[in-house]
C-alpha cells in the first residue's frame, strides 16, 4: 500500500480551505431524469431496465436543452466543491441518427455551460458503435450516439483544437461492447500522446458475462492484454473484479472512477476498495447520472458501502493516516490532474467554520466532520481559475440559471 501525500489543508478566515475536487464521470443530461427512473417497470429492475427510462429522455434532448440542463448541473457541482468535471459525451447527433447542421453542436452546448458556470470542464466525445459484444448494429434508441471511426476523429480533432485553460478534449470509449476491438486500435493509435482516455469497463455482472462468451476472457483482463494502460487511462465503474484484475490495475497506473450514489442506484455492485487501496491504485470519484450531486455524498457511500459489505468500520485508512475522511479526500485529490488533464491548477473550496457541524474543529477532524457529519451543505467559497465563483455557498448566477433549467425540463417532460 503506497503512502499518501499530507492533506493540503488550512484555515483561513473565512473558514477551511481545501483544493477543489475533480468529478472524473459525468452523462450531463441525466441530470434531468433524476427522480424520474424510481418505479418498478419490470419484476427484476436492474441496470438493463433502468436504460428504457435514460433512452426516452436522451431522445428529447437538443443543443437548446442540453446547454440549459448542463450549466445548472455545473452550478449545483460548483455550489458542492467540485471545480473540474470530466463529461463522458454520447449525445452527438439528432434523435434519428442524422447530424446536426454543426457537427460539433452537442458539444458545444457542454463547453458552452461550463464556461457560464466557470467549472473546468475536459470534454470526453464518446466513441459507441455497435449494440453489443456481439457486434450488433446500434438499435434506433442509440443512433444518435455512434460514429464510425473517420467521423469520431474529425468530431475529436475538431474539439481538441479548441482546448484552453478550462477546457481539455480527452477521448472516450463508452465500453469494449460498443467499440469493437480494431476500431479501438485505430482511434487510440491516432489519438495526441497527452490525450486521456476513458472508458465503462466491468459495471454490470452481465457485461462480464458476454465477454467471457464472445472474447474468452473478462473485460478488464481483455484490456489489460489489449490495450497499453498507463496513467492516461480511467476505468470508469471497474465494479465486478477478480485479484488479477485487481492488480494489473494498479501496475498500469490508471485511474478508477468510482461512482457509489449512481452504482447503488443502479444496483451495480461494490467496488474492491481495499483491495485496490492496498494494491497502491489510484481511484476518483464521479457523479455519472447526477442523482446526487455532493462529493460529500460519493465519499461516504464508498466508505459505507465497504462498511455493509465487510460488517466491519473504519475501511479507508492509509498509512499514518488513521482518519477515513482525510484519507479518502487525499486519494480523490490525487488522481484528478491525471485523469483530467489539468496539472499545475489551484482551484479551491473554503468550509464554513461558522457551521455549528465544524465548532471546535481541527486540522486533523475537519475531513471526517465534512464527510461524515450530516447533510447541511459546508461550502462557503469556491474558487477557479482565480476567479471566486461561489460565494455564502451560491453561484451568483443561481437564479437565472435555475429559471432557464425548470423551462428546459418542461419541456422535455411535455408529453
Amino acid at each position: 500500500m503506497s503512502s499518501l501525500s499530507p492533506l493540503p489543508i488550512q484555515s483561513v478566515a473565512a473558514g477551511w480551505r481545501l483544493p477543489g475536487i475533480a468529478n472524473l464521470h459525468s452523462h450531463a443530461f441525466q441530470r434531468a431524469m433524476a427522480g424520474l427512473a424510481e418505479r418498478q417497470t419490470h419484476p427484476s429492475d436492474s441496470f438493463w431496465t433502468w436504460r428504457d427510462t435514460m433512452y426516452r429522455m436522451a431522445a428529447r434532448f437538443d443543443p437548446d436543452t442540453l446547454h440549459a440542463v448542463a450549466t445548472q448541473l455545473y452550478v449545483e457541482m460548483l455550489e458542492a466543491g467540485y471545480t473540474t468535471v470530466c463529461e463522458f459525451h454520447y449525445l452527438h447527433h439528432a434523435p434519428d441518427g442524422s447530424a446536426y447542421a454543426t457537427p460539433t453542436a452537442m458539444s458545444d452546448a457542454l463547453a458552452a455551460a461550463a464556461r457560464e458556470a466557470g467549472i473546468r470542464l475536459t470534454l470526453l466525445p464518446v466513441l459507441y458503435m455497435t449494440g453489443g459484444f456481439d457486434g450488433r448494429e446500434l438499435n434506433p434508441r442509440q443512433r444518435r450516439f455512434g460514429h464510425d471511426v473517420e467521423g469520431y476523429l474529425r468530431l475529436f480533432h475538431a474539439l481538441h483544437a479548441r482546448q484552453d485553460d478550462m477546457l481539455r478534449v480527452g477521448c472516450a470509449l463508452h465500453s469494449l461492447r460498443a467499440v469493437p476491438a480494431v476500431a479501438m486500435r485505430s482511434v487510440l493509435d491516432a489519438l495526441p500522446a497527452e490525450a486521456r482516455i476513458h472508458i465503462h469497463i466491468a459495471e454490470q455482472v452481465g457485461e462480464v458475462q458476454d465477454c467471457l462468451a464472445v472474447r474468452d476472457l473478462r473485460p478488464v483482463e481483455w484490456l489489460l492484454r489489449n490495450a497499453d494502460l498507463d496513467p492516461r487511462w480511467t476505468l470508469v465503474h471497474a465494479t465486478h473484479l477478480n485479484d488479477g484484475e485487481v492488480q494489473g490495475i494498479a501496475r498500469s497506473g490508471a485511474t478508477v472512477a468510482i461512482c457509489p450514489t449512481t452504482e447503488a442506484n443502479l444496483g451495480d455492485g461494490l467496488f474492491r476498495l481495499r483491495d485496490h487501496l492496498d494494491a497502491g491504485g489510484a481511484w476518483g470519484i464521479g457523479s455519472d447520472s447526477h442523482i446526487s450531486v455532493s462529493p460529500v455524498e460519493e465519499l461516504r457511500w464508498l466508505e459505507y458501502g465497504q462498511r455493509l459489505g465487510t460488517r466491519r468500520r473504519n475501511i479507508a485508512i492509509g498509512p499514518g493516516s488513521p482518519g477515513v475522511g482525510a484519507t479518502l479526500l487525499r486519494g480523490a485529490l490525487a488522481s484528478a490532474a491525471q485523469a483530467t488533464g489539468f496539472d499545475g491548477v489551484d482551484d479551491s473550496l473554503v468550509l464554513d467554520a461558522d457551521a455549528p457541524v465544524l465548532a471546535a474543529a481541527s486540522a486533523d477532524d475537519v475531513a471526517e466532520r465534512w464527510i461524515f457529519s450530516g447533510n447541511r451543505p459546508l461550502v462557503r467559497e469556491v474558487h477557479v481559475g482565480g476567479r471566486q465563483l461561489v460565494a455564502e455557498g451560491r453561484h451568483p448566477q443561481r437564479g437565472t440559471i435555475a429559471a432557464r433549467y425548470a423551462d428546459a425540463l418542461r419541456k422535455l417532460l411535455r408529453d
